[in-house]
């Protein structure tokens, strides 16, 4: 299957980087005045959070909704009311995925390292999904919980050691979705879960997306897609590509991962002991060197606060 949505990427590199439209440093002055105004209107309501209503974050979800304040805020209120029935705060404070390797065995899910533009990359492969054995070590409310701590950890985390890495703010990811083997009988027994997940992701995380691939789609693809396709943002559409096997997906990654980043089995050289998708190897998990006393690990995350407080900060 030949690539089907969104437009073929072109080979990026590091020193490619421009601030994007409608973010800070780059914003209109309509979109000034929109920023202003949403946090004045928050502030005044008592529903600023200082933590995680910096400029960074609300420009997302202004983003979102096309710098529309009242919708914007809409957008915004709910996600908070949605955090405090979800129960965010103490899940991030005490959420311990102890099945993680059992689940990685029929359900990879898994953050690695990052693309040519500094951007972590996402990987999430379905196409060998045992249902039945995935549900006998976990429950789908653990794997949504799961979700929603990644989530957190992607912003408060991954992106603050990508930017200092990179040099410049990062924001948003690349995602892989690898469906080699998938059955439609598979994903109907799962799309409970595909559906909480996206609607987390798109209404509560939005405006993290950067591209994504779906990779190894097979012909019985479309009437999955057909039913995937309406729960999802006309701009999340926009940046899917789809397509099939290794001849055509490789050069599209390639093009954007260096070989050295990329998973083996995607057509890249990395190998990680233990296998990548557990290893959380990048730049918020950097490997443990000691030098003179101080581990190198420990810089990285002196760096990641101080990127995360340029970031976040209001």
């Amino acid at each position: 299957m030949a690539a089907t949505e969104g437009l073929q990427p072109k080979p990026v590199t590091a020193s490619a980087y421009t601030i994007p439209p409608g973010h800070l440093g780059n914003l209109t002055s309509a979109q000034e005045a929109a920023l202003t105004k949403v946090a004045a209107e928050l502030r005044a309501e008592g529903a600023f959070v200082e933590s995680r209503h910096g400029d960074a974050a609300l420009l997302r979800f202004l983003r979102a909704r096309k710098f529309d304040v009242r919708k914007a805020k809409e957008m915004l209120l709910a996600a908070e009311k949605w955090r405090k029935e979800f129960g965010v705060d103490e899940l991030v404070r005490t959420f311990q995925f102890n099945e993680l390797e059992e689940v990685d065995k029929y359900y990879p899910q898994s953050y690695h390292k990052t693309d040519k533009s500094g951007r972590p990359i996402y990987i999430e492969c379905i196409g060998n999904l045992n249902v039945k054995a995935l549900y006998a070590c976990t429950t789908q409310e653990r794997l949504l919980q799961r979700l929603v701590v990644e989530y957190e950890a992607f912003l408060n985390t991954r992106i603050a050691a990508c930017s200092a890495a990179a040099g410049h703010p990062i924001e948003k990811s690349l995602t892989i979705l690898d469906l080699g083997g998938v059955s439609l009988s598979n994903f109907i027994r799962v799309k409970d879960y595909v559906f909480a997940s996206t609607y987390i992701g798109q209404n509560m995380y939005p405006e993290v997306l950067g591209s994504f691939y779906i990779i190894n789609a097979p012909w019985s693809f479309s009437a999955v897609w057909a039913v995937i396709r309406p729960w999802l943002d006309p701009a999340t559409v926009a940046k899917v590509q789809i397509v099939g096997g290794p001849s055509v997906y490789r050069p599209l990654l390639l093009a954007q991962i260096d070989a050295e980043n990329l998973p083996c089995a995607f057509g890249g050289k990395c190998a990680c002991v233990g296998g990548c998708s557990l290893s959380d190897a990048g730049p918020w998990n950097p490997p443990v060197l000691e030098c003179e006393g101080v581990t190198e690990k420990g810089q990285a995350v002196e760096i990641e606060h101080a990127a995360g407080g340029r970031l976040l900060s209001a």
